[in-house]
Order: C-alpha cells, then structure tokens, then sequence
C-alpha cells in the first residue's frame, strides 16, 4: 500500500533524524493492505457519526444533567473543545498512514509495539463490551412492543444481523450504516426543531429562559465540581468520532477524505449535541429529567410538552435504531483492530485473514461471539454489567490518551517535514487535553456514585495485557 501523493510531505528530502521511522511505517502499512478502498468521504462521515452517537444522547444526557444542571453546557463545551484536539490529530496522522488500524498502528509506531498491543485489545475489548450493551438496549426497547418475548432473544438477535451486515462488502455495509445514521439524524435535528418551537412560544407557552437561571441554584446548582462531573458524561458521548480514522484502509482517497470527514463529523457533533442539550436545559427543569428508560428520557418530556403523540412510542423506535448503528460501527471498528492485531502477530493469523468481499470476516465473527458472551453475563448477573460498562469506559479514555501520546511522537519522528496538514498550537493543545483526560481518569477514581468503575476495572485489565505481552514476546531484546 502507497500513500496517496496528496498525503506525502513535500518533495524535499527528509532529515536524516527522521528515517528511522520510514522504514517500518512502510512495512506496517504493507501488511495491512487487501482492503478495497471503495469508501467516500459521506460514508465515512456517517460511519463516524453512526458509532459517536448512540444511546448516550436519547437516554444518557440526563446523567450530566443531574450532576450540572443548567450548566452541563459548559461541560459539553469542555468536551467539544477536546474532541476537536483529538480530530487534529487524528487527521494529521491518518493523511499521513491511511492503515486499517487507524490509531492502533500509530501507536505502534511511535510508542512502541506494546503501546499498539495495549490500545488495540484494550480498544477491541471495550467495543466489545459496547456492543454488548448496545444490544441489551436494543432488546429492552424491542421487548418494549413484545413484552412477552422478553429482551434476550431480541439481543442476541440484533448481535447476529450486525455480525452478517460486517460480513457484506464494505460498500454494502457503508449503505446500510448511511441509512440508519441518516435515520437517528433525522430525529436529532426534529427533536432541535421541536425544541425551537416551543421556545419560541409558537405551541404553548414558552419558558423563555427561566429554567436555565430561575430555579434553586441557578444556572451552576452544583458549582464547578458538578460542571466537572458532567464533563465525564458529555466526553463519553463524544467517544466514537475516532471511529472515521478506522475507515482509512478502505477509503477511496483517505488523504482527502479523513481529514474532512473528520472536520465535518466534529462540526455536525458539536451541533447536535450543543443545540440538543441546550434545548433540553431550557425547556425542562433540570431538576425534573429522568432517566434510565425510554418513558423518562428527557428527550420524550420535551416531545410530549409540545403535544406529539406517542412520544414514548416514537423515541423507541429512535433509540433503537441508535443502538443497532452504534452496534454497527462498533463491530466495525474493533474487527479492523482484531485484523491489524493479527497482521502484527500479536493474534492467531486467521484473524488477518480477508474474505471474497475483502472484509476481515473472521474477525468480526469473533468479535460478535464475544460481544454474546457479554450479553449472557450481563443478563446472568447484574454487578457483570457494570464491570462492562468500566472496562468500555476506560477503553474510551485510555484510546484518546494513547492518541494525544501518538501523535506527539508522530510529530518527534516528523520534525522538518512539511506535512499536509498541521494543527495550530502545537503542542500546547495536546498537553492540556492530556492534563484534562488525566485528571478525569482520578476523579474517576475517587466518585463514589457512578464513575469509579471505569479505573477500577480498566488499570487491571492493562495490566493484565501487559504481563501477557510481555510473555509472549520473552525472547524478545
């Protein structure tokens, strides 16, 4: 596999300093060529978003807004400002290494073969689990209209049709994750135009801005440590914009079409989720937000406030499709890091392995049957859900760091270069991102409520990946 010449540095030579680092990028991305590069710029932005928004925004927004109240704007805001860090970077890397496995190659490059052994399983592994419980949502919310039925046979059945939709030519896949992105966006922008309005007094009588100032508390209930609470939550609704990257080994023209996917997937985001949370705290007092089901999300107060029937209703149907497409790209993503794994000799080789369609089927199969045996624990015992939920959790944080981490040494080995595309304020915006997502991870440690889960299960677990890599490469200098 060649870069694109519209992805290489200019036609000058390279430092000498920096030739240690050619060589094994070519080899790396040698041995994960075979995929077909089919995929355009659209596609990959609905990939891409089809995997960062999921249940989190219908159902999960209520979280944050409990621990910020009308101030968890500031936390989104917070969030926004380091998913626009990690697009940077992202971007600048992927022009430069359109590769299969994305950031878990780029870590490999320059952190070193057990930093890419550690973000590829960690990452695989909290996919897996985010399919997993993706698919416990999407059972509940099917047994929902068929109650008798019960969830598990629904979850396990939506694990099947994904598994069989990665299994299908990339192009076929894309088409089918476009429409269900398309469909969640869709309700997205209704629900903002909803929201619209009612503030604007057009259906009832708007609120104006009472309930973002005039209840207890006013617009910061909690201070600034409810505002840095909610930012755990908001950041986790950002986690899956990394996905865009995992689509370079198979895009038509990644030099291009990563970098403005990226830009476009991070605007659309900040949008959604900026204008939906706001319309959410304006309308509705916060202290009055369910959540955990789908009659209680705040999403169906605001459409019931307005008088849309079946608001209950309709947002199942929502939040199920949301849940099957982040279940999609989910499968997609952690399958190209199987496949990469496996390219790297760090995972049996059927699992780099391409099927006629040219996708790593083996792998997605894989990593479907783990994601069942996930949903089996956490319907055989509920602390196992929970367990889950960390690991995935961590694997979001620990993925961004590693990212930040990649791409300071990408530009180390790059120093000189000019490259395509350079972000501003280098390396001053990498460092305050890492310190934020540092400091998150030890609140993490220290809630006594929700979060602490996360580090508890995630530290072990990298641990553990180390001892074994460690074993396995033994003989190795």
């Amino acid at each position: 596999m060649s870069v694109p010449p519209a992805a290489v540095s200019a036609p000058t030579a390279a430092p000498a300093a920096t030739e240690p680092a050619a060589a094994p990028a070519r080899a790396l991305e040698a041995r994960e060529g075979g995929l077909r590069r089919t995929l355009g710029a659209g596609q990959i932005t609905m990939i891409g978003l089809g995997g960062a928004i999921g249940t989190g925004l219908f159902l999960g927004s209520s979280i944050a807004i409990h621990y910020a109240g009308p101030a968890v704007l500031l936390s989104y805001l917070l969030a926004a400002l380091i998913t626009v860090v990690i697009v940077f970077s992202l971007s600048e890397m992927a022009v430069v290494h359109p590769v299969a496995g994305s950031f878990g190659s780029y870590a490999e490059l320059y952190l070193g073969p057990l930093a890419g052994f550690l973000l590829r399983t960690t990452y695989a592994m909290g996919q897996v689990l985010v399919i997993g419980s993706e698919a416990v949502a999407v059972g509940t919310y099917a047994s929902y209209w068929f109650p008798a039925a019960g969830p598990l046979p629904f979850a396990l059945a939506s694990i099947v049709l994904v598994a069989w939709l990665n299994s299908r030519p990339v192009a076929r896949f894309a088409s089918v994750e476009t429409l269900l992105t398309a469909l969640k966006v869709g309700a997205i922008v209704f629900f903002i135009a909803v929201g619209v309005v009612r503030l604007l007094g057009v259906s009832g009588t708007s609120p104006g801005f009472s309930n973002l100032t005039g209840l207890p508390g006013g617009f910061l209930p909690h201070g600034l440590g409810g505002v840095w609470m909610a930012s755990l939550a908001a950041l986790f609704s950002f986690f899956g914009i990394e996905f865009v990257v995992a689509t370079a080994g198979e895009a038509a023209d990644p030099g291009r079409a990563i970098p403005a996917a990226l830009r476009t997937m991070a605007l659309r985001l900040v949008l959604f989720y900026g204008l939906g949370i706001g319309v959410l705290v304006t309308l509705l007092p916060w202290t009055t937000t369910g959540a955990g089901t789908v009659a209680g999300s705040p999403f169906v107060q605001v459409c019931e406030s307005v008088g849309i029937p079946g608001a209950a209703t309709l947002m199942n149907g929502v939040v199920t499709i949301a849940a099957l497409s982040a279940m999609n790209t989910s499968l997609y993503l952690s399958a190209r890091m199987l496949f990469s794994l496996a390219k790297a000799g760090d995972a049996p080789a059927l699992l780099g392995r391409l099927s006629d369609a040219a996708v790593p089927r083996n792998a997605s199969l894989v990593i479907a049957g783990a994601a069942l045996v996930a949903v089996l624990a956490a319907f055989a015992t509920p602390s196992a859900y929970g367990v889950l939920f960390g690991i995935a959790l961590f694997a979001g944080v620990f993925g961004w760091v590693m990212i930040l981490l990649s791409h300071l040494g990408f530009r180390r080995a790059h120093a000189g270069r000019a490259l395509a595309l350079r972000m501003p304020l280098f390396p001053w915006l990498q460092w305050a991102a890492l310190l934020v997502l540092g400091a998150l991870v030890v609140t993490m440690a220290f809630d006594a409520e929700f979060w602490r889960i996360a580090p508890l299960t995630g530290l072990p677990w990298l641990a553990l990946m180390a001892v074994i890599y460690r074993l396995r490469h033994r003989e190795t200098p």
